[in-house]
């Protein structure tokens, strides 16, 4: 018995199966105990391996993803904004909307969960095996400028267009110049129709022509950010201090909802049938 273990010892070394080798003996011992029978200990060494590389290949994956800390839908407290529907963000969770290329929005004040909700989505496409990239807008510009000044613009935009899942965090929150808005632009031709993304906002798209500094950008923009998409609007205080309610000014607390205009009319070919959802709750 003690060499047949040694055999499958080192067989599982040079299959570099380090927690089947770890649960070896245990499932020995249980075996030898007659706690379970051949197949199933065979079942769950291969378990035991199954999981552990599956946990590290999900830790490297929102690692460059970047979407560390990770969140998660179970840890969302959907009581405290009771203007959104649990059941819809559950059904954006199956992950179709990746398949379809579709783009999310969620939209709302400072503070309700926006990021949060993204990051969860992004977070169970990641343990689906999708690819996935989060950034801020003014991140994310960063870089495209960057990758302009020095040569390497179109190797740029293929980098942001290669992933299944593009989490766009925070527009609205800093100004963005005309060549910023310009290179954003690009990158979302470059995605339309291709490729799934996520976009949080503070804005309603009325305000998008102030956001990007160019109305004609932001038509443009718009034109194809909301020909296939999902626009989830939370009303209601942050999230984020919901412990301290008490602290926030009484106007804070309560904000005007985020009301989005049609989707822009398109020239050409006759469009897809448009998926659209003009508010949650």
């Amino acid at each position: 018995m003690s060499g047949l273990v040694d055999n499958i010892r080192a067989s599982l070394l040079g299959l570099k199966m380090p927690r089947a080798m770890e649960m070896l003996d245990h499932m020995v011992q249980r075996l030898e105990r007659g706690e379970i029978g051949s197949i199933e200990a065979i079942d769950s060494l291969l378990s035991e391996e199954f999981n552990c590389r599956e946990d590290r290949r999900v830790g490297v994956a929102l690692t460059t993803a970047r979407l560390t800390p990770p969140k998660t839908l179970e840890s969302f407290d959907f009581t405290f904004q009771p203007s959104l529907d649990r059941d819809r963000i559950m059904a954006l969770a199956q992950l179709d909307f990746i398949t379809r290329a579709e783009v999310v929005h969620f939209l709302g004040p400072p503070g309700p969960g926006k990021s949060h909700l993204a990051t969860a989505l992004g977070v169970a496409a990641v343990k689906k095996g999708k690819s996935v990239y989060r950034a801020t807008l003014a991140e994310l510009i960063e870089g495209l400028s960057k990758a302009e000044r020095e040569g390497r613009l179109l190797e740029k935009i293929r980098f942001y267009a290669r992933a299944s899942l593009l989490i766009v965090d925070e527009i609205g929150y800093l100004p963005i110049t005309q060549g910023g808005a310009n290179l954003f632009f690009q990158l979302v031709n470059a995605r339309y129709e291709k490729g799934a993304m996520i976009l949080t906002s503070n804005r309603g798209f009325a305000e998008w022509g102030e956001v990007f500094g160019d109305p004609v950008v932001a038509t443009a923009l718009l034109d194809r950010l909301l020909h296939h998409a999902v626009v989830v609007q939370i009303e209601g205080a942050s999230y984020r201090l919901r412990a301290h309610t008490d602290l926030i000014p009484e106007h804070t607390r309560t904000n005007a909802p985020i009301t989005p205009p049609p989707a822009p009319k398109r020239r050409g070919r006759p469009p897809k049938k448009e998926k659209m959802i003009a508010k949650t709750g």
